[in-house]
């Protein structure tokens, strides 16, 4: 896995058939995306500059960085990791080692809960559970002009991350970080709760791709025995307090196969099932559920 030396006369364009060359041969099925998305992100290119300066040499500085970076890559660090930052719901974040990588099934989770908002102009009050790098509730933010939310991590550097990718794009002003053990700690009511929680079982991890394995918080992966312990206490807590509003939604997202298991948790808490969301895949992603307006229970007593 010794990464190709990248000479400072070599073309863009050559550079990164050289460095999706070197992937293809390790077996890397992304090869071809991940040498362009390395390409852009270290020589600091936007895709239309590729296109049309694709001739000019990548030169001495960058040769260096990218021949870093390829052999990072081929060492099993994933993409994102190297380059210190992502896209998500077509927003710029920036990651550190405590925050997880945003990956497209939780754009499922902002779409979810964008559904439960009707009037995207109203004022709404959300609450970001585990909120890592802040990208849900930056996204969400982002689509709730007179929205306001709160992210809650137990990390102090996931919390410091979050912060500065609020202020990276826009709603820090509307956006509040706070430290603290799920939400036992808080109080309500809000509109919105979102959730992107640890839910992999413990005996699964060791398994994982090395990508996820050796390079994700380990805090942000593990779920517990059965992988529902942190729907377990955030159901708990939500149950416990006043932090919906009547007719408020809270959203999970959870893992291909737990949807109905959370989905039955939920009601046993006194929340109201309210719909099941699907990935691209097909798999149920995201869990909503609503707690009961008062007039609706008065109606089915």
């Amino acid at each position: 896995m010794v990464a190709p030396h990248f000479a400072p006369t070599l073309s863009r364009r050559a550079a990164q058939r050289l460095a999706e060359q070197s992937l293809a041969r390790e077996g890397m099925e992304a090869a071809s995306s991940d040498a362009r998305f390395l390409l852009l992100g270290i020589l600091g290119l936007s895709a239309l500059q590729l296109t049309i300066e694709g001739d000019a040499p990548i030169g001495p500085d960058g040769a260096a960085a990218l021949g870093a970076a390829l052999a990072r890559r081929l060492s099993g660090e994933p993409v994102a990791r190297i380059l210190g930052a992502w896209e998500f719901w077509g927003l710029p974040i920036r990651l550190s080692p405590e925050t997880l990588v945003p990956r497209p099934d939780t754009e499922t989770l902002v779409e979810a809960a964008l559904s439960t908002l009707p009037d995207r102009r109203a004022p709404a009050r959300i609450l970001d559970l585990g909120t890592g790098s802040g990208c849900i509730l930056i996204a969400l933010l982002s689509e709730l002009p007179n929205g306001c939310g709160f992210g809650l991590d137990r990390s102090i550097g996931a919390l410091r991350t979050a912060r500065e990718n609020a202020d990276r794009n826009g709603i820090l002003s509307r956006a509040a970080f706070l430290a603290g053990d799920w939400c036992a700690s808080l109080r309500g009511p809000f509109n919105l709760i979102v959730s992107n929680p640890p839910y992999i079982a413990s005996a699964v991890i060791p398994g994982l791709a090395r990508e996820v394995r050796l390079h994700d918080p380990s805090g942000a992966l593990d779920g517990g025995t059965d992988g529902l312990d942190a729907y377990r206490r955030i159901l708990a807590d939500v149950a416990a307090g006043d932090l919906l509003t009547p007719g408020g939604v809270l959203c999970v997202e959870v893992g291909h196969d737990q949807a109905e298991a959370v989905r039955a948790l939920g009601g046993r808490a006194g929340l109201e099932d309210a719909a099941i969301r699907y990935d691209l895949a097909g798999h149920g992603r995201v869990v909503m559920l609503r707690r009961v307006r008062e007039s609706d229970s008065r109606g089915k007593s």
